[in-house]
């Protein structure tokens, strides 16, 4: 056996032994993954399930057949969400779902302690546990069959309470879906609120798998929503979040202040507040990508890798639109991958402009943890895009950077540096989700079949491709 797949074969063993420390167990039965294992560092809320964190957990063990613990999750997460209106501030909407949870012990019994955002640092509301909880159920389904499961009255009352919050009418007129900073995997301040890409990636793909766990019967109001709102959603990030070089010279030539139905700059985006020369240098020929936000004046132009990578991996993005984003990958390989896949963001705030966006947050400081730290569990979305646009050769670089590090460092968090060469100065060892993402992206890689628990049929697609054509008139006339 060659020394490389020896050392290889070491590194699996230990992240599968230490993944298995991680599981939850509630009245008996696995219920899930607590969020690190790190016994050094303050505990916090590492000591819980987080659902984003799980996510990646549940795909890893759908695709080894361990349905049981996902099963689990599914059924208990959804009796914590709350079913009726509660009055008074502090308290989680109706049909929100938890950030979080843990196993605690009250006179003796078992009992589940769910967390919606008002114990967490800056209390920060987990707009993306609920988006995340249904692509969760749908994976559960295509992998296991068990429409049973979903098409219970509990399970169909969980997915339209979502909905409700989703779907609500609302000041906004965009079809994208508002939301506060610190919303998602990015749960600090960054100036990410508004229609951030991460949520909007996410929002598509639970509309998606909603379509298709919904009885008809009974949900008929809620089924046309969907089917109204998904093709102009697409066509909405398809055009107004794209930039190629392209689009930047378009862009370049906005006329200001412009009114009526004619008007090309809809957003009124001023032309200065483009960083030009920046991105002029560092677009790539062929390469492209979506947006990190946009919104009145607003056109975020960093680059968000779970926002981009999941769109890709959802046909959010065309499929010339998806290719171009695994070119610019593929062409700024440092920048966005370097020496520990895979950075968040890119670039990082500095300066000034660091200052007054994140609060002079110290754990984002520049090139650390979401202010363009580098994250190993974006490897999984990073295979999942490869394998979905035929670029695996990129996924067996980035594993290969990974396996040499990862077990020496003690499965980190995540790395600082513009390189990412720096243990995170914060950063908790054994992180569960990191040790994940390394596993599930070769096993994305190993089985490419196992890409349908979070991609869509091909046929529904090209369908909603070509609603999204026809939508286009709601933007240009």
């Amino acid at each position: 056996m060659q020394p490389h797949k020896v050392i290889l074969k070491d590194v699996e063993k230990d992240a599968w032994d230490t993944l298995e420390k991680t599981i939850i167990y509630y009245q008996g039965n696995p219920i899930g993954t607590v969020a690190a294992l790190d016994s050094t560092a303050n505990t916090l809320n590492y000591d819980q399930c987080f659902v984003r964190d799980f996510v990646v957990s549940a795909l890893l063990f759908l695709i080894k057949g361990r349905t049981e613990i996902v099963r689990n999750f599914l059924k208990q997460t959804l009796k914590l969400q709350p079913k009726k209106k509660q009055l008074g501030t502090y308290k989680p909407g109706r049909g929100l779902m938890p950030a979080s949870f843990k196993v605690t012990f009250n006179n003796g019994q078992e009992e589940l302690e769910a967390d919606f955002g008002e114990n967490a640092i800056a209390r920060v509301t987990p707009v993306d546990s609920s988006l995340w909880w249904i692509v969760l159920l749908r994976a559960y389904v295509v992998a296991t069959k068990d429409y049973s499961l979903a098409y219970q009255d509990d399970f169909q009352q969980g997915i339209r309470l979502i909905l409700d919050l989703c779907l609500a009418t609302r000041f906004d007129m965009y079809p994208t879906l508002l939301v506060p900073d610190g919303a998602c995997m990015i749960d600090r301040r960054l100036g990410i609120h508004g229609h951030p890409l991460e949520i909007q990636s996410l929002y598509y793909a639970a509309l998606r798998a909603a379509r298709e766990l919904l009885i008809c019967q009974g949900n008929e109001e809620l089924v046309f929503a969907i089917d109204n709102r998904l093709p102009v959603l697409a066509a909405h990030i398809r055009k107004h979040y794209w930039i190629d070089l392209h689009r930047l010279n378009d862009i370049y030539r906005y006329r200001g202040e412009e009114y009526g139905k004619d008007a090309v700059n809809q957003f009124n985006i001023y032309v200065d507040s483009i960083p030009y020369s920046e991105l002029d240098r560092w677009l790539p020929k062929g390469g492209g990508y979506l947006a990190g936000n946009v919104g009145p004046s607003q056109m975020d132009t960093r680059f968000f890798t779970l926002g981009n990578l999941m769109a890709v991996i959802i046909d959010l993005t065309t499929q010339e639109q998806s290719q171009a984003i695994m070119t610019l990958i593929e062409q700024r390989w440092d920048d966005l991958v370097g020496d520990m896949p895979m950075k968040i963001t890119f670039p990082a705030l500095e300066n000034e402009e660091y200052k007054y966006v994140t609060g002079c947050d110290p754990k984002n400081i520049p090139w650390s943890y979401h202010n363009a730290g580098n994250w190993p569990v974006l490897m999984w979305m990073l295979a999942a895009a490869c394998v979905k646009t035929n670029h695996r050769e990129l996924m067996q670089r980035a594993l290969t950077i990974a396996q040499e590090r990862l077990k020496n460092d003690e499965w980190p968090e995540y790395y600082d540096g513009k390189q990412g060469r720096l243990i995170g100065r914060q950063s908790r060892k054994y992180q569960t989700w990191t040790i994940v993402g390394f596993l599930l992206a070769k096993e994305i890689l190993a089985q490419p079949g196992s890409l349908s628990l979070i991609s869509f049929d091909p046929f529904i697609t090209k369908q909603v491709s070509q609603a999204c054509e026809l939508k286009f008139d709601y933007f240009d006339s």
